[in-house]
């Protein structure tokens, strides 16, 4: 939306008589609890679905009352409010978030609108296991009413067991039929002599790829013929290997189409899983030991999970980026457990699935195991290698997911070794706080009582009785860095010293001292911050402003250091 049109949707929402169930307005001049924001945007999501509206709207700086326009200063940055957006999935069911959060400027005022996404035909949203909906103006627990409307709502058939019209056997591949019957015969050892005796027909009844003979869309993408594709269009079945350099630069490049029983095993042979060699700080060894970079099993799982799932009818096709130390597999269509730590709480299979047919049937084919077990396999490979965690990027019809092939952090793996009781959930979290992603403030928490962290968010850095353990506690300091009147001593000291300094030069004597877990603007914050407090200190005064305004000691203070 353009910044005009945002505005004059604004200014229609606030002639609103009142707020409305999928407009609500909030004060919010300096902060909101997370938590209630959270309970807003399942309220206001669930609301929009019930009211047949694509959108609602929770917007901050403008009077619930009055509607006057106050102006908001939450989340100043655009960073932080896009870090809100992934917390804000990280908490609902669905993994679904703000559509958008726009900043505008309306009377000379900064006013945030939240745009928010009905629920999902038959899901409710929730927020952190609590759906909520709106009574009036009052936020309130969703009615059992509600509730069930929304799940009762007609959902969308399964695409891949839906019949293909017009197509015949001749249309799928002999050499992946056999393929398909020799992989169902290694699951089903005991009734191997029987099922080598059935037809193809018969054969693919069983293994739930056709119905009643039937082609289905799931057997077309597993085991039809490459020009058969055009027979489900205008859903597209192609699978993308990408090979990058260092600098980011395309390589090589290779698309794959049907049948995918063959192509995800020629996609797979493309991959150059060579040899990593390193000293596993869990062996105590001075002898290094040598490894896939990628564990096969973690491949073969990432791209089936990625066949399983792809949502085919948005067009999109399913990629493989290799990199020189990573592995970047990519699906169109939301993330069906939500949440990965979901995933590795439950520990159990997942009940819904986007293409049920055509992920029982991988399950037969042992081409994927059930959804939680086969992540959580994926999440122990990593950890016994003592390598980074898998990492899930969710959005809204994309699930993106990393693998990386080699120790990036030395201390993260000292304490995957060294401290055996983490759960995968609190490696996870702290996985996370390693790639600088946010977490939720549930596991900021959880991890605070357990001591494994410090700091305030986003600025999260491994705890000093963890850090002490793992002989890290230099790094812990450069990450905690010091009291701020150490950094005031030394900007008095300097004044004393050379009578006057910028800006500029100050920043460069305190620089190298200040945490390490601060970003580069953090810093800038961080510096601007201590002169404005000497400032109010009168202890110094400046006579310009910016990079090159120039610092004096007040005269009072001269003799004072």
């Amino acid at each position: 939306m353009t910044t005009q049109e945002l505005i004059k949707l604004l200014e229609d929402f606030i002639h609103l008589p009142g707020e409305n169930e999928v407009v609500e307005f909030k004060k919010a001049q300096n902060g909101f609890d997370t938590q209630k924001l959270g309970e807003y945007f399942s309220a206001l999501s669930n609301e929009a679905n019930l009211g047949q509206k694509e959108f609602a709207w929770l917007l901050f700086g403008i009077h619930d009352k009055t509607h006057a326009v106050l102006g908001s200063s939450y989340k100043p940055t655009r960073p932080s409010l896009d870090a809100l957006k992934r917390e804000i999935a990280e908490g609902t069911n669905c993994g679904i978030t703000f559509t958008e959060i726009h900043e505008i400027i309306y009377q000379g005022k900064r006013v945030i609108m939240f745009q928010i996404p009905a629920a999902p035909k038959g899901i409710p949203t929730s927020y952190k296991g609590h759906y909520y909906g709106r009574d009036g103006e009052s936020l309130v627990a969703l009615s059992l009413h509600e509730l069930e409307s929304i799940r009762n709502q007609s959902q969308q058939p399964d695409w891949s067991a839906q019949i293909v019209k017009g197509a015949t056997f001749d249309d799928l591949d002999s050499k992946a039929i056999s393929i398909a019957r020799s992989l169902y015969i290694a699951k089903n050892k005991k009734n191997a002599a029987e099922i080598a005796e059935w037809d193809d027909i018969t054969f693919l009844n069983k293994a739930k790829l056709t119905i009643k003979g039937k082609i289905t869309n799931a057997a077309i993408v597993l085991l039809g013929k490459e020009e058969s594709e055009v027979l489900i269009s205008p859903a597209v079945a192609k699978i993308r290997w990408i090979l990058k350099d260092s600098q980011g630069t395309e390589r090589d490049y290779e698309i794959k189409s049907c049948p995918f029983i063959i192509s995800i095993e020629e996609i797979y042979q493309k991959i150059r899983n060579l040899k990593y060699r390193y000293i596993n700080p869990e062996f105590r060894t001075l002898f290094p030991e040598e490894v896939d970079t990628y564990e096969p099993y973690v491949i073969r799982e990432a791209i089936n999970n990625a066949v399983a799932h792809q949502d085919y009818t948005l067009g999109g096709q399913i990629n493989v980026v290799e990199y020189e130390d990573r592995l970047v597999f990519t699906n169109k269509g939301s993330f069906i457990p939500r949440t990965i730590s979901n995933v590795l709480k439950d520990n159990a299979p997942e009940e819904v699935y986007r293409n049920p047919f055509l992920a029982r049937a991988m399950v037969g084919l042992q081409m994927v195991d059930t959804i939680g077990s086969g992540i959580r396999k994926m999440f122990n490979f990593q950890r016994q290698r003592l390598f980074p965690l898998p990492d899930y990027t969710i959005e809204r019809d994309r699930v993106q997911v990393t693998i990386i092939g080699k120790i990036l952090n030395m201390e993260y793996a000292n304490i995957l070794a060294k401290k055996q009781d983490l759960s995968l959930v609190e490696i996870e979290a702290l996985n996370r706080i390693q790639l600088n992603r946010s977490i939720s403030d549930e596991e900021v928490s959880h991890l605070r009582k357990k001591k494994l962290i410090e700091g305030r968010k986003p600025n999260l850095f491994i705890a000093k009785p963890v850090a002490q353990q793992l002989d890290q506690k230099t790094a812990y300091s450069n990450n905690k860095g010091f009291e701020d009147s150490y950094y005031c001593d030394l900007i008095l000291k300097a004044l004393t010293e050379h009578g006057t300094l910028t800006k500029k030069e100050i920043t460069e004597l305190l620089w190298n001292k200040l945490p390490d877990v601060l970003s580069e603007s953090q810093k800038h914050s961080k510096v601007r911050n201590l002169l404005t407090k000497l400032r109010k200190q009168d202890k110094i005064r400046n006579v310009s402003k910016g990079i090159h305004s120039d610092w004096f000691l007040n005269a009072d203070n001269l003799n004072a250091i």
